[in-house]
């Protein structure tokens, strides 16, 4: 494994871990989520340029659109939380009530 795979693969298991021990706000999982997709974009992108085909090309950008519809979906739950129940804790969110 190279460093740059190292590195990546790292920040990977770094956001993920941080989405499953951290788990106090709605922001930090949300910015965990985002580091991880910025890792899966960048290995993504250095897979397909190591490869140098073209096919493998679009897929970088394609996970760079969902990655920004996932951010401002995640964004835009968080205004709503905040503003129904005061604060982005994610133990005073019950799904269950209305």
């Amino acid at each position: 494994m190279t460093p740059l795979h190292f590195t990546f693969s790292t920040a990977f298991l770094l956001g993920l871990a941080g989405l499953a021990f951290h788990r106090t706000h709605l922001l930090s999982a949300l910015l965990c989520l985002e580091g991880m997709m910025l890792s899966l974009f960048l290995g993504l992108s250095l897979w397909s340029l190591e490869l140098s085909s073209v096919n493998f090309s679009t897929a970088p950008l394609i996970l760079l659109a969902f990655s920004a519809c996932e951010a401002s979906a995640g964004l835009s739950l968080l205004v709503a939380t905040a503003r129904t129940h005061g604060s982005d804790h994610l133990k005073n969110l019950n799904l269950l009530q209305c």
